[in-house]
């Protein structure tokens, strides 16, 4: 199956580091070699890199581990194929404009018996991947519950969607990132963690290739970044994992909690 990463920040991050680990299981350290993407968030706009090749041999991945884009919110994804077949348009991650936001998502895992559930109208698929319908089909009931304007408390939103993804896992595997540029929501199938950095800062030790960084050197005591994986990314480092059916919400790299 795929892999996930995503990250959210109080501050502009780059994501050299942990993506520099990911990029390895796209060919070397792990079979997912049928394309990669990310997507930067920077204010209300974004950037999104995209190939079809494996991360690990990606002309444009090497680019962006020596290329440090800062950002408070990134989405990225290496695919192993079972939907639809390895192209761009196949090729996660999927943005659509809801609310004049871009909203942005990924998703590790495969999903059966799903066509006559994933109706939509509204938002259509580019591609044929099980993915991107899933995607389409979570905005589409999100419009038609919320309407065509952001609610006031967008995090009732959120909650809708975790209410939604528990529909979707009765059809598969589905773990999720999904963002609307100020948030980042991770929904867990079997596999998904995540871990918050924050003062004081020590070193981490890549697990797939030999990296190792302080990030005491890298950060300021105010800061605080959380990055969330498919599997953990590092050695040396307390990783949260989830169990199914569980979700989080993050905002400036901090665990949003409900009350």
């Amino acid at each position: 199956m795929c892999e996930l990463l995503a990250m959210s920040a109080n501050v502009p991050t780059d994501i050299v580091f942990s993506f520099t680990g990911l990029a390895q299981r796209g060919g070397v350290t792990g079979p997912h070699v049928d394309g990669w993407g990310i997507t930067f968030y920077e204010g209300k706009g974004s950037r999104t890199f995209k190939d079809a090749c494996p991360s690990s041999e990606s002309h444009i991945a090497k680019m962006l581990q020596s290329y440090p884009i800062k950002s408070e919110v990134v989405i990225s994804h290496i695919r192993q194929a079972n939907r639809g077949c390895v192209s761009l348009e196949n090729t996660h991650p999927f943005t659509r404009e809801l609310w004049g936001r871009y909203w942005t998502y990924a998703h590790n895992g495969q999903l059966s018996e799903y066509d006559d559930k994933f109706i939509v109208s509204r938002f259509q698929a580019v591609g044929d991947t099980d993915s991107e319908l899933a995607f389409c089909w979570i905005l589409e009931n999100v419009v038609n519950k919320f309407g065509e304007h952001e609610p006031d408390d967008v995090r009732s939103v959120f909650q809708y969607i975790a209410s939604l993804a528990d529909e979707i896992r009765e059809l598969g595997v589905f773990n999720m990132i999904l963002s609307d540029g100020d948030h980042v929501m991770s929904y867990c199938s079997n596999h998904l963690c995540y871990i918050t950095r924050k003062a004081p800062f020590g070193q981490a030790k890549l697990i797939d290739t030999d990296v190792v960084i302080d990030f005491d050197k890298e950060t300021t005591t105010n800061d605080i970044v959380t990055v969330i994986a498919t599997r953990p990314l590092t050695h040396n480092e307390q990783w949260h994992i989830l169990d199914a059916g569980d979700w989080e919400l993050f905002c400036k790299g901090e665990r949003v909690v409900y009350l």
